[in-house]
């Protein structure tokens, strides 16, 4: 007379199934179907593949114990239980295995669920590696992807380093579901100014407008909702404590903060500051705006590399005609860019009076004789021969700086010992 398995035994495996199941939020009946798949999928590995057969596994909820049969061509036949000696290691090994992916991919959901919540906030994050231009940062329980066009451009990340991060989105990549963090994206500023301002916090004041060129600078347009709160004010702090605290989380980027106002030739005004006496007159069906600026406030309208009139272009949402006082001129709107010749590195008389004459990429500059530089108003021989040094510099391949070259002779010498 066979013995009877005590009652313990027999719901060992079922016990353990369903505690892990029950910690990690995984369906028990799901983990049991893809032990299934996974032994069948097992078999025909180790037996060869064989397509055209069908194959059935049977798992015992209660004992764990399984059985392989092998399903026949004709429905009136029955199965033929084909489960191979040392199956059941097979099996518990198998079994180990889906329990543990399906772990992880339930983890990797309620991570993911979670920052679904977050998308629109900051986190504090640390950079863990860079995978070629793509830099992932840890920002707690998950991982956070930052792609080249959310860093900011003037910023060097290493690894370590520490970062405010914002959630900006979670997409579908090839290695699944990933958490989107920018450096770059607007939204970071309004979020830092939120956490260092309580007006912006509490909606006393309000940031109607902002544009950016993310690690250069901002331009921010703040408006009050409650009399007798000064919105400038309160956003830089006194003695500017709060808007430095901003500038520091961002590595330095310059902060303009000005009034928003409805009356759009003093929004206009605002956001070219520091330029003064302004002449404006705006078309709001066009929505354009002739600005006449006098000599010594036109560089100042203008910005370096022309950043100052983009980013008032972008804020006021108007496209900006400068004039000046002897017939130059440029023009700016919201989807400007910055143009090729700014990678040269010139100063800013040199690039603006190079765009007033509508030089704007490398090709124009090149295909320009030293006499047809010569006719161009406001290039005086300096200037020219800056031009001409930064096209020579073009065509040079960038030497090692010393800095690089002790750093390989260190790795050099590094190598030579290990070795």
């Amino acid at each position: 007379m066979a013995t009877r398995q005590p009652k313990s035994a027999r719901t060992e495996f079922t016990s353990a199934l369903n505690q892990i199941c029950a910690e990690r939020g995984i369906s028990p009946k799901a983990v049991i179907e893809t032990i299934k798949a996974a032994l069948v999928a097992a078999y025909r590995k180790d037996h060869g593949p064989d397509e055209e057969t069908e194959y059935e596994a049977e798992l015992d909820e209660v004992t764990g114990t399984t059985k392989l049969y092998k399903l026949p061509d004709d429905k009136s036949k029955t199965k033929k239980d084909i489960t191979p000696p040392g199956f059941g290691r097979i099996a518990a090994q198998t079994a180990k295995q889906v329990i543990l992916q399906k772990i992880r991919e339930a983890e990797k959901d309620a991570i993911i669920d979670e920052y679904q919540d977050k998308i629109g906030t900051l986190v504090n994050g640390m950079v863990l590696r860079f995978d070629g231009k793509f830099i992932i940062c840890d920002i707690g329980r998950g991982q956070g992807l930052m792609p080249p066009e959310e860093q900011a451009r003037d910023e060097h990340y290493r690894l370590n380093q520490r970062l405010t991060l914002y959630i900006k989105d979670i997409r579908e990549t090839m290695k699944g579901q990933q958490i989107i963090v920018s450096r770059s994206d607007p939204e970071l500023v309004i979020g830092l100014f939120k956490r260092e301002v309580p007006e912006v916090n509490s909606g006393a004041v309000e940031i109607k407008h902002i544009a950016r060129e993310a690690g250069s600078r901002s331009k921010v347009a703040v408006a009050s909702t409650q009399a007798g709160v000064d919105p400038v004010g309160s956003c830089v702090g006194q003695k500017g404590v709060r808007v430095q605290a901003v500038i520091n989380e961002l590595g330095g980027e310059k902060i303009d903060i000005i009034e928003y106002s409805d009356d759009i030739e003093k929004f206009i005004t605002a956001a070219l500051q520091p330029a003064e006496n302004l002449d404006i007159k705006v078309n709001q069906t066009k929505k354009t705006a002739d600005v006449t600026v006098s000599e010594d406030q036109l560089s100042l309208a203008i910005g370096k590399d022309g950043q100052n009139v983009r980013l008032a272009a972008k804020l006021t949402g108007y496209k900006i005609n400068l004039k000046g006082p002897k017939g130059t001129k440029i023009t700016a709107t919201k989807d400007d860019l910055e143009h090729e010749i700014d990678k040269l590195g010139f100063s800013s008389r040199v690039r603006n009076t190079l765009v007033f004459a509508g030089i704007t990429t490398i090709k124009d500059l090149k295909a320009k004789s030293e006499t047809e530089l010569k006719d161009i108003k406001g290039l005086g021989p300096k200037a020219i021969l800056e031009i001409q040094e930064q096209l020579e510099a073009l065509k040079k391949p960038k030497s090692k700086t010393k800095k690089d070259s002790t750093q390989g002779q260190s790795e050099a010498e590094n190598e030579s010992q290990k070795s």
